[in-house]
């Protein structure tokens, strides 16, 4: 199964590259968890979110803060039933009109078929830890 995670994850991406938000939530557990993190400094906000409405309203937030956006996955590590991605996001503000650019990396965690947890990390390093691998 770890291989087929790391398509999925694969393809996830590939839709978000060209700003398919959408295609995700079928893949979502119905105790999905995503974790944001305060050094992320979102106005959409830090914390944990629980099951796929409230994983899309975040998104939703999200999304609204931005008049352009892409993330890519430009690295995906197989990490047993977690997926480590290396994540190239670029951007312009819809209030600032300035554009951005963050690199930093996601584990993508399953359960079967589904995704159960997705958790964003500014350092490889804590997000290889997370995923129960070493550098």
């Amino acid at each position: 199964m770890t291989q087929k995670n790391v398509e999925i994850v694969r393809r996830i991406y590939d839709e978000w590259e060209r700003g398919n938000f959408r295609e995700v939530a079928e893949l979502y557990d119905p105790h999905i968890l995503m974790v944001v993190r305060r050094e992320f400094g979102l106005a959409s906000g830090e914390g944990v979110y629980c099951g796929p409405a409230e994983v899309a309203r975040y998104m939703q937030g999200f999304l609204s803060e931005w008049e352009v956006l892409v993330i890519a996955g430009d690295e995906f590590v197989d990490a047993g039933d977690s997926v480590v991605v290396r994540v190239d996001q670029r951007g312009t503000g819809r209030q600032s009109g300035v554009p951005s650019r963050m690199r930093y990396f996601q584990v993508w965690t399953f359960r079967g078929p589904s995704v159960i947890r997705i958790e964003s990390f500014m350092e490889r390093a804590e997000a290889f830890e997370a995923a129960g691998l070493s550098e």
